[in-house]
């Protein structure tokens, strides 16, 4: 595992008011897109933010500099195979060394293949799985049993639209997906009485550079227009025919850990444009 110096804000602000002041948040897969969106988030409403990826440190030092800077708190980044039991553990440890004890743990962290089952690689989906869900249930684990002798926890699971509807050639990812919104349904009723809570958001598709190339790589590759790769190939199934944003993935996130979340658990809530109404 390689981590960075731990970047502070200029300047620290007293009587801090916000909401997660104090708390410390470990969001895995967050150097870019929805768990950097979830990051800031976090950050802004006070609480100390570890930052996960599997960049070199040196890539993302900016970036941490950044959060720390634009949003008043204290943030730190470890490199992490998150498909290794060992370094789930390790990345926990490491964040408590560095910043504290986990208050607030989001489980971001996955990856993606598509084909048909019949030729579906085994080595892909055993990757999905270890990546996507059994990564979940090792921080989860890691995590739990300090937040519930604490009095408080918050672990948020993002699983996606995929976790409760399926879509053809994506195997893996469904049955992760799904795995999710049960595991966050177990995890929500062991800590129902200790002040933890655990909650599966569900996102549609969101707008993210990942996205944003994969628009334009379809596009090259059938000889459509961007428009037409948007239009029929991925907001096809949101009724609202726009892409959630990231800022909208951190906002959800940062309700859920602040107090006012604490009687929302156990639940998989769409982000999803109306897709799952359907």
């Amino acid at each position: 595992m390689l981590d960075q110096p731990l970047a502070t804000p200029a300047h620290h602000a007293t009587g801090d008011q916000r909401p997660l002041a104090g708390r410390i948040a470990l969001v895995t897969g967050s150097s870019s897109g929805i768990g950097l969106g979830i990051a800031r988030a976090l950050a802004r409403a006070g609480a100390g933010v570890m930052l996960n990826g599997l960049e070199a440190p040196e890539k993302v030092a900016g970036l941490v500099e950044q959060v720390a800077q634009d949003c008043g708190t204290r943030a730190a980044y470890a490199a992490a195979d998150l498909s290794q039991p060992s370094a789930v553990a390790a990345l926990v440890a490491e964040t408590e060394a560095r910043l504290g004890p986990v208050d607030i743990l989001v489980n971001n962290a996955g990856v993606q293949h598509v084909a048909p089952l019949e030729s579906f690689p085994p080595a892909k989906w055993d990757l999905i799985l270890a990546l996507n869900l059994s990564a979940v249930f090792h921080a989860s684990r890691a995590v739990f049993a300090g937040m519930k002798q604490r009095g408080f926890g918050r672990i948020i699971n993002i699983a996606s639209a995929h976790g409760l509807v399926a879509s053809p050639y994506k195997s893996a990812y469904v049955a992760a997906k799904h795995g999710i919104v049960g595991l966050t349904k177990v995890i929500a009723l062991e800590g129902a009485e200790f002040g933890v809570t655990a909650n599966a958001i569900c996102p549609g598709y969101v707008w993210t550079p990942l996205v944003e190339k994969q628009i334009d790589d379809q596009a090259k590759a059938h000889g459509i227009s961007r428009e037409e790769v948007v239009k029929k190939v991925f907001l096809q199934k949101q009724p609202t025919g726009r892409f959630a944003t990231v800022e909208e993935m951190g906002a959800l996130a940062a309700f859920l850990a602040t107090p006012a979340g604490a009687s929302i658990t156990g639940t998989a809530l769409p982000v999803d444009g109306g897709w799952t109404a359907q």
